[in-house]
């Protein structure tokens, strides 16, 4: 594994800095042994993150980092609207070629296209590696309609909104599958679970629209044949009834035809995460947001929502725990916050559905 620092100045412990995020509590691919953040500096990833220290400090610049930390790699952890370069990281990643690391990003704007990067990278010797990057148009696959026939589940982890958890809280399910001795998979359909590690995946949202189902429908199964689990778990992007996220999940759900679904939800959230400085647009309820999954669902293979991941943003262990009673009680269903009641509940159902 290579020695990864995260370049996520400003933004450690947000949304915008979900990749950065992700990479530190899970990683696979990468040794992440430190944060870029000045705002942060001299405090622990893990504490930040999740009040727990592991470890990984927060350093305020790249010069630290190559002093204290010694990376082979530098990975942008930001995940901007537009999926852009900020201009503001364009010195640091140019130092960090500069300095012999390999850059790694997972961004709309290619690194390897850029013409500064390509030219530095190349006088210098090291690799340029843009994960939001999908196969050649020849090589992509089109819908064959594959999901469906494969013997194993198919549970998606969709949600209310963006930058809710699905990700996090699908790795964390196929590890309580696997606990549980129900051999589980997981398939990433976004930058940061590709950066993390993930073996099977595609970047959804950088691939055009004719071949979204297909590309990923064609990842679903050869993580069966290459893996034989009982059940594939599938990362979610964005929301059915999200304004701005018009492809993500109802490509999830044609490409995987559920057999259930596992759905986030953040209670405390008002407005979607989408550009709140622009659009207010206001969170749906979750009684909205199961009747548009379970109504395309339906028409891809009849999976219906068998539990809700509660997502903590901005609310107390108290009113987390008040939340999970409620939504047991009213809607019949198994909750639970994953990061911090972990995934158990949720195994039961996915046994039964076998």
């Amino acid at each position: 594994m290579e020695r990864a620092v995260i370049l996520c100045d400003g933004y450690f412990g947000q949304s915008t800095g979900k990749t950065a995020n992700g990479l530190v509590r899970y990683s696979k691919r990468y040794a992440i042994v430190g944060v870029i953040d000045r705002t942060k500096a001299g405090r622990d990833a893990g504490e930040v993150l999740d009040g727990t220290p592991n470890g990984i400090p927060i350093v305020a610049d790249l010069k630290e980092a190559r002093e204290r930390c010694e990376p082979q790699t530098l990975i942008v952890g930001v995940a901007t609207f537009g999926g852009y370069i900020p201009k503001e990281y364009r010195p640091v990643l140019r130092e960090a070629i500069e300095n012999g690391l390999n850059v790694v990003a997972g961004l709309h704007e290619y690194l390897s296209e850029d013409a500064e990067f390509s030219k530095l990278a190349e006088e210098h010797g090291v690799r340029l590696v843009d994960a939001r990057k999908p196969r050649p148009i020849r090589e992509s696959k089109q819908f064959s309609d594959l999901s469906r026939k494969l013997p194993c589940l198919r549970i998606p982890v969709l949600g209310t909104d963006g930058a809710i958890g699905k990700r996090t809280t699908a790795l964390l399910l196929t590890d309580a599958l696997n606990a549980a001795r129900i051999p589980a998979t997981f398939v990433a359909t976004g930058q940061t679970g590709l950066i993390q590690g993930s073996p099977y995946g595609v970047p959804l949202d950088a691939i055009k629209g004719d071949f979204m189902v297909g590309e990923l429908e064609s990842e679903i199964v050869r993580a069966y044949e290459e893996t034989r689990p009982k059940v594939i778990v599938v990362e979610g992007q964005g929301s059915i009834s999200h304004p701005a996220y018009v492809c993500g999940t109802r490509s999830i759900i044609n490409a995987s035809m559920p057999s259930g679904i596992l759905m986030m939800h953040a209670p405390a959230r008002k407005t979607r995460s989408f550009r709140r400085d622009v659009v207010s647009w206001p969170m749906p309820t979750v009684e909205e947001e199961i009747e548009g999954l379970q109504f395309f669902a339906g028409k891809a293979g009849g999976g219906r929502v068998f539990g809700l991941g509660i997502n903590h943003e901005n609310m107390t262990r108290e009113e987390v725990e008040r939340t999970v009673r409620e939504y047991e009680q009213k809607y019949g269903l198994p909750a639970a916050d994953p990061l911090w009641h972990g995934c158990t509940k949720f195994v039961d159902p996915i046994r039964r559905m076998a």
